[in-house]
């Protein structure tokens, strides 16, 4: 029962029908159910302090049956009528007249007047409570549907992964109001976390490792969620032991197997974790659980890609062993550039897949073209030119590869339109096969041939310089030498050649 379930009601209309069929402008009275009056018919009636009194005295309402009761008390009674709802005890109708020997006739009016207002007022009251619970039910739902917005907003925006996970959390921590918001994960070594901390936490890794180990353990046999808000609760003896924090874990379940687990955790001083909070939590669950599934799809054909791009290139490379790693470092130095300009996702997907594979077409190359040490001949370069259209004939079958393409196929092209394979000229060009060419220039200089010696950092430097405008594109360029100038790491890693310092030269003259 609702200790305030009376006070919200309006008793008036109940009082104009008291008069009405009573014919007597009673002094009327609503008390709740512990007696204290509610409401009042007149404003200058002191019943309200008269029921106080009597009540202080030690009055507790006797109920001699259903039907009116009478209290007699310094010249005055009070007859009154209990109020019962579905839920038990509401409160009391009361009327304050002349104490009189006998009841009159029109006690009995009164007294069957008082069981309609009872019964309307329980009615009201029970009413009243369904849309409070209806009123709740929505905004529940409301919480649930605007979190379901929240996350299918954020996939849609973010590339699956890891990091996917985390905005996630971060977005649950603050919607929820919780100081850690963990996805659990073992089988993948998988631990995001987020924080929306209200106090400091200075063992969060502890309670990280204790998400790991006990809590997955005890989710992963019990299969429903775990509230556990109570310091007393006897689950903190192998549960989070020693740790003073409220718990709520959801196991994410996919074929009928807990995969993974989802935790909220808060310092002590805040509130309780509610039954509202247990079935977001279910709801978030069960969405983490087909983000999961998708991710680890997603894994596996990157991993299955991975493969198969590496297939391909040692198969190149196994024609050619003067040319091992070209295409891993083409590729590295092609995505160092192409992050110096600031890329989108997609465009640094395809970039990075154009420039792994930007040589495969050289499989179809003979290998007495492909591995001869000495110049080629007009015809057996004509072999060669022959490999990026090869290039495009191999990966052009495969969907995913589709943005790729352009920038395998054209990277032989030059900037003044004398390359091949189609003469493309300038700003025609694919900007991924002009960034490929940049850093394929770059690795072609650099790196040894069974004919002559890889040449220095430096001399490749000059030489991209001097085709700026004519073989390369000079905007591209300028970013290389941008990024060259940071002194990358990958220069010592690749073991290319540096040229001694001007300062050093003369020192040694």
């Amino acid at each position: 029962m609702q200790p305030d379930a009376l006070h919200a009601l309006d008793f008036s209309r109940h009082a104009r029908w008291l008069r009405r069929v009573t014919g007597v402008e009673h002094d009327f009275a609503v008390c709740d159910a512990g007696g204290l009056a509610v409401w009042t018919a007149r404003a200058d009636s002191d019943i309200a302090a008269w029921i106080g009194v009597r009540c202080a005295a030690g009055f507790n309402w006797h109920s001699d049956g259903d039907g009116l009761q009478r209290l007699d008390a310094d010249g005055d009674t009070l007859l009154y009528m209990a109020i019962h709802g579905k839920t038990g005890l509401l409160g009391y109708l009361a009327v304050r007249v002349e104490t009189l020997a006998e009841a009159p006739i029109a006690w009995d009016a009164l007294a069957e007047t008082f069981e309609d207002i009872g019964a309307g007022i329980a009615d009201e009251v029970a009413a009243k409570r369904e849309l409070d619970n209806m009123a709740l039910e929505l905004s529940e739902r409301y919480e649930e549907l605007h979190l379901v917005y929240a996350i299918d907003k954020q996939v849609q925006q973010l590339e699956p992964g890891a990091d996917l996970f985390q905005k996630l959390l971060q977005s649950w921590a603050e919607h929820m109001d919780a100081d850690v918001a963990a996805f659990v994960k073992p089988g993948e070594n998988l631990c995001v976390h987020a924080t929306n901390l209200s106090a400091p936490i200075h063992n969060l890794d502890l309670v990280l490792v204790e998400m790991r180990g006990d809590l997955y353990r005890f989710t992963h046999s019990a299969r429903a969620p775990i509230v556990i808000n109570d310091v007393a609760d006897p689950r903190r003896a192998y549960i989070f032991t020693d740790l003073p924090f409220k718990l709520l874990c959801c196991p994410v379940i996919h074929d009928r197997s807990v995969v993974a687990i989802l935790v909220l955790a808060n310092h002590l001083a805040k509130p309780d974790f509610s039954n509202s909070d247990r079935k977001l939590g279910e709801l978030l669950a069960n969405q983490l659980s087909g983000l999961s599934r998708m991710y680890g799809m997603l894994a596996e054909t990157r991993q299955f890609n991975d493969q198969m791009a590496n297939a391909l290139i040692e198969a190149v490379e196994a024609k050619d062993p003067y040319t091992r790693g070209h295409s891993e470092r083409v590729h590295y130095i092609t995505m160092q550039i192409g992050e110096a300009l600031n890329l989108g996702p997609r465009d640094t997907d395809d970039l990075f897949w154009g420039s792994l594979l930007h040589d495969v077409g050289k499989i179809g190359i003979p290998d007495a073209v492909l591995c001869k040490p000495g110049r080629l001949t007009a015809d057996e370069f004509t072999f060669i030119k022959v490999h990026p259209e090869r290039s495009y004939e191999i990966l052009r079958h495969i969907d995913r590869l589709k943005g790729a393409v352009p920038g395998a196929r054209h990277h032989q092209e030059k900037y003044d339109g004398t390359g091949y394979p189609h003469g493309l000229k300038g700003n025609d060009i694919p900007l991924h096969a002009r960034i490929i060419a940049v850093a394929d220039t770059y690795d072609s200089i650099t790196s040894s041939r069974a004919y002559r010696a890889g040449r220095s950092h430096e001399v490749a430097m000059a030489e991209i310089a001097r085709v700026a405008g004519s073989q390369l594109d000079p905007a591209i360029i300028k970013v290389f030498e941008a990024v060259c100038a940071q002194e990358p790491e990958w220069i010592a890693r690749f073991n290319i050649a540096r040229e001694p310092a001007l300062s050093a030269v003369g020192a040694a003259a």
